[in-house]
């Protein structure tokens, strides 16, 4: 979890990998209209959102299937989120109770700075701001940490493993 530029996706795909997990892009699990939205670089709203972090939720909550003999094992899934908002996360946790979140935290200036330096994505670097103000930093009683992203992808996707496996 974390704004955008903070490198969820690139940490997701490395630890879903260690992890012997599915990875999903939570940008696409977006519909059309919240990715144009935020292209013209107008955040999202709340109602944007709901139906978007209940997909999240549900992509979480299958995690558990049946294996070939019928017995259950876990499978494990890592989502790119922003899941920027305590109430956002909350939602998440109503369907997956069992998620841990690895909010990536770091800089105004490197944020702006990868944000800048990537032209395929939606999200305009006008939205960096926004989201910044939206943030409320993963609590102490929520289940999971925060990281640095001046670590590289695998001093995080190490130190994740260390401490939330």
């Amino acid at each position: 979890m974390g704004v955008s530029g903070c490198g969820k996706s690139s940490v997701g795909i490395a630890l879903a990998r260690a992890l012997g997990a599915r990875f999903i892009d939570g940008d696409d699990l977006h519909p059309l209209a919240n990715k144009t939205k935020m292209a013209a670089g107008i955040p999202l709203d709340d109602d944007d959102r709901w139906p978007w972090l209940d997909l999240v939720g549900s992509e979480l909550a299958d995690d558990c299937l049946e294996s070939i003999d019928g017995s259950e094992g876990f499978t494990g899934t890592v989502i790119a989120c922003s899941a920027l908002k305590r109430k956002y996360r909350e939602r998440i946790l109503t369907a997956a109770p069992g998620t841990l979140f690895v909010h990536l935290d770091g800089p105004k200036e490197l944020l702006a700075e990868r944000m800048g330096s990537r032209g395929d994505h939606f999200m305009p670097l006008a939205l960096l701001d926004s989201q910044l103000k939206t943030l409320e930093p993963l609590g102490s009683d929520e289940p999971g940490k925060v990281y640095s992203i001046e670590l590289t992808v695998p001093q995080l996707v190490t130190s994740i493993l260390e401490q939330q496996t």
